[in-house]
């Protein structure tokens, strides 16, 4: 799928995407990034490859650019469950990198300029 050839809407049922699973095979934050692995890259070049319209999809979009879990579900046109596991399951395939958010202790503030990036991101979705 070209980078360019964004989903149109769900053709199928998200729970059929997922197999039926609801649970990741580990937990995401929304806001954690994703990023195309090598090993992702050559999966989704090779002709035929084993895996999905969704997982093409995701390498795609985030081979060379980051993006959040939230933003590959608002990019799917996907429940962000449902995101959450296709995802879970290419990092257990070492297809993708996800970067957690780091915790802030709780002496830490958070900056407004953080903030305003998080609300600028999100108006562009």
């Amino acid at each position: 799928m070209a980078e360019r050839d964004e989903p149109t809407g769900a053709l199928v049922r998200p729970y059929a995407v997922t197999r039926g699973r609801t649970r990741p095979k580990l937990e995401i934050a929304i806001e954690a990034l994703v990023e195309t692995t090598v090993r992702g890259r050559a999966a989704n070049t090779r002709p035929g490859g084993a895996h999905g319209q969704e997982q093409q999809y995701i390498s795609t979009l985030c081979d060379g650019r980051l993006q959040s879990l939230a933003e590959i579900a608002a990019r799917m046109q996907l429940p962000l469950g449902v995101a959450r596991v296709i995802v879970a399951d290419m990092a257990a395939d070492g297809l993708v990198a996800v970067y957690e958010p780091t915790s802030l202790d709780e002496n830490e503030s958070v900056g407004t300029e953080l903030l305003e990036r998080v609300l600028s991101g999100l108006r562009r979705l």
